[in-house]
């Protein structure tokens, strides 16, 4: 959705540097690498402050690896703005060699197999995980590597109220009940609710695509062709089910229409609550003022019918590209494949606190890793995730926040709330010229 997208903005975002030290003019800038290998790569960033960091750590760490190969970092704003300078710089041939921009549906509009090089059984893609490729492909040919950390959608919980409760974490939605149950007797907030921010609203909808894929596999794909629908198509209806749910049973914090994120993160970290349906970026920003929230808060996917398969929805990194019109080919494949390892993952490790685990063979959490990060590496060494469906379909509609209130706050019926969304998308499907709309 328009409004998940700003969710994980500092997530996925990269890059607010003006010019790295060794920036500048050098052989190979603009007609190619010169005969003893020398280039330089322009690469093409947004300009959030979030990962300025880690921008820095690739491109030192690689430098220093590969003295031959300068890197000229240029920033773009983010945003529809930021979207609109890619797609003309591609389309006018006047794109940077490498440049760093979304993965799943965005990516999509970009035209990948005309603007890209295609890197499909290329060695640059040696420690990819292959759950990350399709969110980085096109007619089964892929085109980038992974930047940045996976984010889980799912419920961060308080591991101390588990403990005192001696309650496990729950791999069905009916155990998922039995423990707010239990939280409830204790006089403990069962799931904090904050639609004073109304983008919170939608993860018991967007983080249930797990249990949607995993109950019907094509849905993403007849979702998009216009042939199944939120409201008709009970899995994915669920999402509003469980949302309406947590409402009618009591569930929720009092004043939770005039929460904000902030108070819930500071809720869940205190233990005045135990459930929080979220996304796992939202945690490195409260640790400074509440550092037990590293250590306290855990992370569990949203939980389905079927404990057999029991998963997490994620939010995948944004991906790094090489633009067809480089003349720097094999320097720019180089620069990828470091991108794709765990030195640069180590690197990146040093300078920026990871949210969440990487998407590279061989990259390792470090020991003192956020416990929901840790948490969230149990699930992709297990095989246990799914992308988001803003990562395989692009269609989205602009009002699910809205939607997602009402039905979270027992104005809307469950059912009536999927049909709003089903109605809410089509204009957007149309806009894109999708087939079937």
């Amino acid at each position: 959705m328009k409004t998940s997208h700003r969710m994980t903005g500092a997530a996925l975002a990269v890059l607010a540097m003006a010019a790295l030290a060794s920036c500048g003019s050098g052989p190979g800038s603009d007609s190619g690498p010169a005969a003893d290998g020398s280039a330089t790569l322009k690469f093409l960033v947004d300009n959030s402050l979030g990962t300025t960091g880690t921008a820095k750590a690739l491109t030192d760490a690689f430098m220093q690896a590969n003295p031959k190969i300068k890197i000229e970092t240029e920033t773009r704003p983010g945003g529809s703005e930021g979207d609109n300078i890619v797609k003309t710089r591609l389309s006018t041939g006047d794109m940077s060699d490498v440049f760093w921009y979304n993965s799943g549906s965005l990516l999509q509009a970009l035209n990948p197999a005309q603007t890209m090089v295609d890197l499909t059984g290329d060695p640059v893609l040696a420690n990819v995980q292959k759950d990350f490729l399709p969110v980085v492909s096109q007619e089964g040919k892929a085109y980038g590597v992974p930047a940045g950390t996976l984010t889980g959608g799912g419920i961060l919980y308080n591991r101390k109220v588990y403990e005192r409760l001696k309650l496990q974490v729950p791999k069905t939605w009916a155990e998922f009940t039995a423990n707010n149950d239990k939280i409830k007797a204790a006089g403990i907030t069962p799931v904090i609710t904050t639609f004073k921010d109304t983008w919170t609203s939608q993860l018991f909808v967007l983080g249930d695509y797990f249990n949607v894929r995993a109950a019907v596999p094509a849905f993403a794909q007849e979702y998009t062709a216009n042939k199944a629908k939120f409201a008709t198509t009970p899995a994915a209806r669920a999402g509003f089910d469980h949302l309406a749910e947590v409402h009618a049973k009591g569930y929720l914090n009092e004043g939770f229409g005039s929460a904000t994120n902030d108070q819930g993160i500071k809720m869940l970290a205190e233990g005045k609550g135990a459930h929080y349906a979220m996304l796992s970026s939202s945690l490195p920003p409260v640790i400074a003022t509440l550092p037990q929230a590293a250590t306290d808060i855990g992370f569990f996917g949203i939980p389905g019918t079927d404990a057999a398969k029991n998963g997490a929805t994620v939010w995948e990194p944004a991906g790094v590209y090489i633009a067809k019109t480089t003349e720097n080919l094999e320097a720019a494949k180089k620069f990828l494949a470091f991108v794709a390892s765990p030195a640069a993952a180590d690197a990146v490790t040093k300078a920026v606190p990871p949210t969440g685990p990487y998407r590279i063979q061989g990259a390792k959490l470090p020991a003192d890793a956020i416990q929901a990060a840790k948490d969230l590496q149990a699930y992709v060494d297990s095989g246990a995730t799914a992308p988001a469906l803003e990562f395989v379909s692009p269609v989205k509609g602009p009002s699910l926040e809205q939607i997602t209130v009402a039905v979270g706050s027992g104005l809307t019926p469950a059912a009536e709330g999927a049909a709003q969304y089903d109605k809410d998308v089509d204009k957007q499907a149309k806009q894109l010229g999708l087939a079937g709309w």
